[in-house]
Order: structure tokens, then C-alpha cells, then sequence
């Protein structure tokens, strides 16, 4: 009884506090490094550098190719479609089955049956945009070949 109400504020309110809270700290302890290589510096009569404390940018990522956005698809909507009827076996297994004492009975019905849904949304979109863009990938790939 008491898990049915710990699990839940555990998941939406520790776990993304806690997270938030690792990744301050973690900027936090970049920017002290930092400073104390600033202050040895200064101490010694060093040149600073004043692009030190500037945030790192991040690289340009190349686009992705129709192929690489097909197999995002595909990856999505089978692990989608996966969890979804895993949640809908375990509905199942607590309808069934009421001595195993599944939690989140009837979430787990919903968050299954959306997850269906999706995943196989993910799945349909794959196949029909596999189809109608096989024309544009073969052109893509001759054009990545040059």
C-alpha cells in the first residue's frame, strides 16, 4: 500500500530533482576548476586566457540522411511498440492473474495501449515513407559516394 504511493513521487518528483541537482553540481565543480587555474595564474604572472570561461560550443553535427531518419523510425517504433506490449502482457498477467500483485494495474493498460499506438504509428511511417522516398535514398547514397 505504501509502495503504491512512494513509487510514484519517487519517479516524478526525487528522480528529476536529482537529476537537475547532478547536473548543477557538475557545472559547478567545471567552473571552481577553472577558477583555480585563473587564480594560480594570476599568482604566478601568467598570461590569462579570456576565452576560458567561455561555454564550449558544441560542434556542427552533419544533417541526416533520409536513410538515417528512416532507421530512427524504425528503431523508434519497434522499441515503442515493444514496451507497449510488454505493459499490455503485464495488465494482463494482473487481470488474470490477481495473486502477483502487479502495481499500476489499469496505468499500465493506458500507458500500453498509448505506446501500441505509437510505436505502431512509428512503424506505418517507416514503411510508407520507406516506399515513397526509395528514390530520393538512392540518390542521397549516389551523391554521399562522390
Amino acid at each position: 500500500m505504501l509502495t503504491e504511493v512512494l513509487v510514484p513521487i519517487f519517479v516524478c518528483v526525487i528522480l528529476p530533482v536529482a537529476v537537475v541537482a547532478i547536473v548543477g553540481r557538475t557545472k559547478q565543480n567545471e567552473i571552481n576548476r577553472k577558477s583555480e587555474i585563473m587564480i594560480k595564474a594570476i599568482e604566478n604572472g601568467q598570461q590569462i586566457d579570456p576565452e576560458l570561461f567561455k561555454a564550449a560550443e558544441p560542434a556542427p553535427k552533419a544533417p541526416k540522411t533520409l536513410k538515417q531518419e528512416l532507421v530512427e523510425k524504425l528503431t523508434g517504433g519497434c522499441v515503442v511498440t515493444l514496451m507497449g506490449v510488454a505493459f499490455l502482457t503485464l495488465y494482463c498477467i494482473d487481470l488474470f492473474m490477481p495473486e502477483a500483485h502487479i502495481m499500476f494495474g489499469n496505468w499500465l493498460a493506458v500507458a500500453g495501449g498509448v505506446m501500441l499506438a505509437v510505436g505502431i504509428g512509428l512503424l506505418v511511417s517507416y514503411f510508407a515513407s520507406k516506399s515513397i522516398l526509395a528514390d530520393e535514398i538512392k540518390a542521397e547514397e549516389e551523391a554521399l559516394k562522390k
